[in-house]
């Protein structure tokens, strides 16, 4: 299917079927674009009146044109678009690019044709980019086609670029001199009614043309199938997204704090995370980190050497490095002695290593030279400031000139000068990116550093434990019978234990003899609950009691608790009071589920208890988790550091608390119709430093649930 993709990228003959001699017109643009760019192939203008256009033999009819057709740019009014395809069939063409709008974001009339569309295209064994998109573009020499209209024709790079905007992919081409950026191929994929994002990265991925791929998206229309490409494909070449459409409408809808502290965003944050894919969040960014990819060798771990003429700019080069996380390389002894050979006294060779205020072209030459040379050095920013009529062009010349013989290590320039620096770089063949500002390449060095990390990565597996599924089933069939979608607390305690989830000594009473039996047999203290199938929050009517020391007190506490509901008039639900241990421990975690409608189930961990929505220290990945996910899950929060074990406190079972995420990511898996899930508290047990759900909620999708409950299927999810 994929080499289809070759009649549309790399074609050896284009129709353009609705070519015009109509100035200013797509028909006309599309035709002078093509020329103007030398396409290598033929080029056959299709219009119903024939004559000459670009002065080019034009046809009434695609069936007409003497020879082959690899590609159909369809550029025709949307009623006619269905029959130009037939024609297009018949004349036994395999690509199209659809120019022409008004299908489906016009409406449902227009969805229907789309519709229609597709099917054709499926039927008739072909690959369609559009409808209602810009066009496709490929500068390699042996090809050279600019199929779209863009006013400006595009410049020659390495970037593999797909836009679900037109317009925007259009503004982008237009600016790609001034960027000093160049694209191998471009696809805008406008309605993707066939090709999308995942489709053009698929063909990119083996493409030697095409070294990092940027996505502009508006929507992911396979979550899972962007997840298994972008994460084997983001191995071999960056990929970088800017994923538009950030609202977290509907979020606040959510009835848990995992699905309340979720959002669509959050959903799309944690899929490209998890795919490998760089994120970013303005045009600005995208291109400054394509630049950076474009210019620039992964580098081989994390440390920088910054090179300066000026202390207070090297010092917030400095600022910016260490607030990445990323290390100030620790400069040789050799490296130092070899840079005091040449550098005035008044110079200091540490790292930032400032040349002073005097330094002349030949020491940027020398000093770069010397700290490229350097193995402890992976990384090396190059700052200049103008002092005594130093030329900016002639500086960045120099340090570009070393830079070639030196193509293993990334260098970006900072330079603190006037734009026109930058306009006369637009002109230049450049081997390494340049900015005005320290801070956007200190950025530049973590986008590639994130890029090494990626690719260093461990590919990471997907868990199978052994745990009693049938049991889950059992408890939900008998919650569903009574007409409930949210289980109780006792249910929700018992779906973890059969999951094998660390939870509390517990047992369920209902009467004050029963409860205490049960406080005498898991042993003082304990904690009392209600639990009911009409209150999930308990706390809220006074249903939690805490570290109860005695029979004496257990006993006064159940009392109370049975009065205060009697009086609120909750006594009708209630199906008793859970007894548990009370586990010993200040640190508490949070960890649930959450179902977003176009990603499926999200994880959720982070700090919990009574904070968990007011400081939102949590972090979500979409289920199924790997054991890579769950680790980093765990390190990515910053209460990650009181799990470690702060002031004195046991350090957390890091291994445990993973597992636990692991196998309540298998519980999704299994029961794809759970809606929410939360275990808060998650605590931290300060005698053996477990995680132990303490408390758990469970709901689940009333209707998908009994469907799936109804058929009994011997397949395993694992």
């Amino acid at each position: 299917m994929n080499s289809n993709l070759d009649k549309i990228m790399k074609p050896k003959s284009i129709a353009v079927i609705g070519a015009s001699t109509k100035e200013h017109t797509i028909g006309s643009d599309l035709m002078k674009r093509l020329q103007e760019y030398n396409f290598n192939g033929k080029i056959y203008p299709v219009n119903p009146k024939g004559g000459i256009i670009e002065g080019l033999q034009a046809y009434t009819s695609v069936l007409e044109i003497p020879g082959e057709v690899d590609l159909a740019i369809i550029v025709v009014n949307a009623k006619f678009v269905l029959s130009t395809i037939d024609q297009c069939h018949e004349k036994g063409i395999k690509g199209l690019c659809i120019i022409t709008a008004g299908f489906k974001e016009t409406g449902a009339e227009g969805a229907e044709a789309e519709k229609q569309l597709l099917a054709k295209v499926r039927e008739y064994g072909m690959r369609c980019v559009g409808p209602n998109c810009l066009g496709v573009v490929n500068t390699h020499p042996d090809i050279r086609m600019d199929g779209c209209f863009a006013e400006s024709l595009p410049e020659r790079g390495n970037i593999g670029f797909v836009s679900q905007s037109g317009a925007l992919g259009g503004g982008i081409l237009n600016i790609l001199k001034d960027l000093n950026l160049g694209f191998a191929q471009f696809i805008s994929i406008g309605n993707q009614a066939d090709v999308n994002a995942e489709t053009a990265m698929e063909y990119w991925e083996n493409e030697d043309d095409v070294e990092q791929i940027l996505l502009y998206m508006e929507s992911i229309q396979n979550p899972s199938n962007f997840r298994n490409l972008a994460s084997r494909i983001s191995k071999k070449k960056p990929i970088l997204a800017l994923k538009a459409g950030r609202s977290a409408a509907g979020a606040s809808a959510a009835s848990s704090h995992t699905g309340s502290l979720a959002g669509a965003d959050k959903a799309a944050n944690a899929l490209l995370q998890q795919s490998g894919v760089i994120r970013e969040y303005s045009l600005k960014n995208l291109f400054a980190t394509a630049k950076v990819f474009a210019n620039c060798p992964i580098p081989k771990g994390d440390r920088v050497a910054i090179i300066t003429n000026s202390g207070g700019p090297g010092i917030m080069a400095t600022d910016a490095v260490c607030e990445y996380g990323m290390q100030m390389a620790k400069i040789s002894d050799a490296t130092k002695e070899k840079l005091r050979s040449f550098l005035p006294s008044a110079a200091s060779v540490k790292n930032p290593i400032d040349m002073i205020a005097s330094a002349p072209i030949e020491h940027y030459k020398q000093t770069l030279e010397t700290v490229i040379a350097d193995e402890n050095v992976d990384m090396i920013m190059v700052i200049y400031l103008p002092f005594l009529g130093l030329k900016d062009i002639d500086v960045a010349k120099a340090v570009m000139e070393i830079k070639e013989q030196y193509p293993h290590k990334p260098v970006i320039g900072v330079f603190m000068t006037k734009n026109e620096f930058f306009t006369k770089l637009s002109d230049m063949k450049v081997n390494m990116p340049f900015f005005m500002y320290a801070e956007e390449a200190a950025d530049g060095f973590n986008r590639l550093n994130q890029q090494r990390l990626w690719m260093e990565r461990p590919q990471g597996k997907v868990p199978c434990y052994d745990v009693d599924k049938a049991k889950v089933e059992k408890i939900i069939k008998s919650a569903l019978s009574e007409g409930r979608d949210q289980l109780t607390t006792l249910e929700s305690i018992d779906v973890l234990q059969a999951y094998g989830i660390r939870a509390c000594k517990y047992g369920l009473a209902t009467n004050e003899e029963e409860v205490v039996t049960l406080g005498n047999s898991i042993g003082y203290p304990v904690v009392m609950k209600m639990t009911s199938k009409t209150t999930s929050h308990k706390t809220d009517v006074g249903g939690v009691r805490v570290n109860i020391q005695s029979e004496e007190q257990l006993r006064a506490e159940y009392k109370d608790l049975i009065e205060k509901l009697t009086e609120k008039g909750l006594i009708e639900g209630l199906e008793g009071v859970i007894i548990q241990e009370m586990v010993k421990g200040n640190r508490e975690m949070v960890c649930g589920i959450a179902t977003d409608p176009q990603y499926g189930p999200m994880m959720m961990f982070g700090l919990g208890g009574v904070f968990v929505e007011a400081l939102k220290d949590v972090t979500f990945r979409i289920a199924p988790l790997t054991d890579q996910d769950a680790k980093e899950m765990v390190k990515s929060v910053k209460a990650y550091k009181l799990l470690q074990g702060a002031r004195g406190t046991k350090p957390a079972d890091m291994d445990q608390i993973e597992e636990t995420l692991l196998r309540l990511s298998q519980l999704v898996n299994d029961f794809k119709f759970i809606d929410e899930l939360d275990i808060n508290p998650l605590l931290i047990s300060e005698k053996t430093g477990e995680g132990i759900a303490v408390d758990g909620r469970i709901k689940v999708r009333m209707k998908e649930a009994k469907e799936a409950l109804a058929c009994e299927c011997a397949a395993c999810s694992c």
